[in-house]
């Protein structure tokens, strides 16, 4: 995408995008042949396709012209700086809205599954509580965000995931992988997954049904309201399931509202989200009680604003709260906690061109707090309060305050970008004052369709309050705990070409510190504890689509591939006999998808997956090694302008395994469904 010779025409930009953080085409330095963008394109694009209103002309005896794959080109989360994909000198993995339509899941959860580098760990049908992690690393590792907000859990990032958006609320997916501190703090410390909405105009109306095994139901709705410069978005939907193994049933409900607004000065954005669900947790946190039972709700929301000319102030104000209703027993107090966990902070920063090229400097303070039963330092009694609902009191709280300064510089060239950034860090409560983490990423672009990229990133991330505090009679945490520290180290290639796509990349994250619950004997419960553990690994992904690859329209539509090895060492004499995370990382995950058409609007999706755990469970007082197995899910479906009928079945070949501790995995599972969009445009 890169021109060897700057003096041809001066570069065409596209009015309607200049001076924005997704400026994909100004940022190209080259001339753009707007005319080739498609359907398809402008699906991955999605923050130029909610713009797309005025009408460009190119020249007809231009030569100069880019392939779709290159066209597609967004703004990614990689650096404090907007880059787009092209420009980024870390290899980010997108799902478009395209993939997403057309995969085979049956939560966002799921999503993650086609992702190769990410480890997916749940502990029942449709994602009510998943685990996720990059390369190797744990839950608690990677930081989840929203349109790029935090919604991470100080609690426990068992309840990280719990989103209160939908499958079809979503326009792309960002996987960052590697420690991203100086980026997002300090919990990215693997890692950051980036979930961006769908930014409709105009008045439409979206409504879904869908029904299949073990009972399960679930209905949504949404709608776009445009009214002059502001911008709503509001949807929301819930669902039941009696649960595909025994002790799993679910209910569910979210809401959720997002609305912007924008002149020639300032954008802002703004977003509200609510979700609840209680279910079955069989034998989640421990095999000796299969009858436990949680309940969850969360309530997030957040302001965000740009300015435009010479700099762009782009500060940031948020607020998440998150309940936690736990039960070891179902029905019983024995074993039972409460917890009310709030984190809330400002973000101040901005960025702005200059002749030596992009730099970005932003402040943080956040706050995370919480109020429990179990979770924390003991509460005068006349600090105690009470639950909502319940007889029980809280009279255990804990908070810590992190205040961080990040500083970033990012240097661009036709064939070479260079970022390099710093940010300093203190946590009340931790014992020490400001430490530094630094990071660069180079990326060296030979040609329009090689990349080759180096990055270097030290992370860190402090201990959850569960890891500190809990107890039960299974569990006993450890207020001595220290941050976990991470030197991530990356390497790695792609190649790109119309209609296709290959990289391989490879990795080596030194972890110190590394915490994890663990046994040191057959009759003993699960401590928390710290050791060194190093991660090394070596990821492939393809993609092909054929239309554009043979330039003639075809019976298979994509192929999609990957996969990851990782070796993990351990350096600690002292022997575990059970971990219950760390250790229990992914050796070989292997993923593929492949689309194509059935007839007219009928078309085909099949995603199938293969993975080999390390690590055991425990059984009948025995440690049982996790088996590789394979799983193979399909999704039919006919597509219309105004309406989309769809069948689609999750492990389709019935395999009996074990992804997370002793909780078996649901078998065959099939849902139907129906999707209508309604235009409420008056017509004049």
């Amino acid at each position: 995408m890169y021109n060897k010779h700057q003096d041809k025409p001066s570069v065409i930009t596209w009015r309607q995008f200049s001076n924005k953080g997704y400026s994909a085409f100004a940022s190209l330095h080259r001339q753009v042949r707007i005319g080739v963008l498609s359907v398809a394109t402008l699906a991955v694009a999605a923050q130029a396709h909610a713009r797309l209103n005025d009408t460009v002309v190119t020249p007809a005896d231009e030569k100069e012209t880019i392939d779709e794959g290159e066209m597609a080109e967004v703004t990614v989360s990689g650096t404090l700086a907007p880059l787009t994909q092209l420009q980024s000198a870390r290899i980010v993995s997108v799902l478009s809205r395209q993939d997403i339509e057309q995969a085979a899941v049956q939560s966002i959860n799921d999503l993650f599954k086609l992702v190769t580098g990410v480890d997916v760990r749940q502990r029942g049908g449709f994602g009510i509580q998943t685990d996720i992690s990059i390369d190797g690393g744990t839950f608690d590792q990677v930081t989840l965000l929203l349109n790029g907000i935090d919604i991470g859990n100080p609690q426990t990032g068992h309840l990280s995931a719990d989103f209160p958006v939908s499958i079809s609320d979503i326009e792309r997916i960002e996987v960052l992988e590697g420690a991203a501190s100086r980026v997002y703090g300090g919990q990215s410390f693997g890692g950051a997954i980036n979930i961006v909405t769908r930014h409709d105009t105009g008045k439409t109306l979206d409504l879904s049904a869908s029904g299949g095994s073990f009972g399960t139901a679930e209905g949504e709705a949404r709608l776009a309201l445009t009214t002059d410069k502001v911008n709503n978005r509001i949807s929301g939907g819930g669902g039941r399931s009696d649960g595909g193994t025994q002790n799993s049933s679910w209910k569910k409900g979210q809401l959720y509202y997002q609305g912007d607004f924008e002149n020639q000065s300032l954008r802002i954005d703004w977003q509200l989200g609510y979700s609840q669900k209680s279910y079955g947790a069989n034998t989640f946190y421990s095999a000796a009680y299969p009858d436990q039972y949680e309940r969850n709700r969360r309530l997030m929301t957040s302001v965000s604003a740009e300015t435009k000319g010479r700099f762009h102030f782009t500060p940031q104000v948020f607020w998440n709260r998150n309940y936690d209703n736990f039960e070891l027993v179902h029905g019983t107090t024995f074993g039972e906690n409460f917890h009310r966990s709030d984190v809330y902070g400002i973000k101040a920063g901005g960025h702005f061109d200059w002749v030596a090229g992009k730099t970005a400097v932003s402040a943080l303070v956040r706050h995370e707090g919480i109020f429990s039963t179990n979770l924390g330092r003991d509460m005068e009694p006349e600090q105690y309060f009470g639950i909502r609902g319940e007889k029980a009191q809280y009279t255990r709280s804990d908070s810590r305050t992190t205040v961080s300064f990040s500083l970033e510089h990012n240097v661009i060239l036709p064939h070479w970008t260079l970022s390099a950034g710093l940010m300093a860090s203190t946590t009340s409560g931790i014992g020490h004052g400001f430490r530094f983490y630094p990071g660069v990423d180079v990326a060296w672009r030979p040609t329009s369709r090689w990349k080759v990229s180096f990055s270097y990133n030290k992370g860190f991330r402090l201990p959850t309050f569960t890891e500190l505090y809990y107890k039960s009679p299974t569990h006993e945490g450890n207020r001595d705990l220290k941050p976990e520290h991470n030197h991530s180290f990356s390497l790695g290639a792609e190649h790109r070409w119309s209609g296709a796509v290959a990289s391989v990349r490879g990795f080596y994250h030194r972890g110190t510190q590394m915490i994890d619950w663990v046994m040191y004997a057959p009759d003993d419960i699960f401590h928390t504890a710290s050791f060194d553990l190093d991660n090394v690994g070596v990821q492939l992904q393809g993609k092909l689509l054929f239309s554009e690859l043979l330039k003639r329209d075809t019976w298979v539509r994509s192929f999609t591939t990957g996969y990851t090895y990782i070796h993990q060492t351990k350096h600690d004499a002292e022997g575990v006999f059970k971990s219950n995370y760390a250790m229990e990382y992914l050796k070989h995950k292997f993923v593929a998808s492949l689309t194509h058409r059935i007839y007219s609007r009928l078309s085909m999706a099949w995603d199938v997956r293969w993975q080999e755990r390390m690590g055991s469970y425990m059984s009948g007082g025995k440690l049982i090694g996790y088996h590789p197995y394979w799983s193979l899910d399909a999704k039919m479906q006919w597509e219309a302008p105004t309406y989309n009928l769809y069948v689609q079945a999750t492990n389709i070949t019935d395999h009996r395994y074990y992804d997370l501790g002793s909780v078996p995995q649901p078998g065959i599972w099939v849902m139907a469904g129906a999707k209508v969009k309604l235009n409420l445009n008056k017509k004049h």
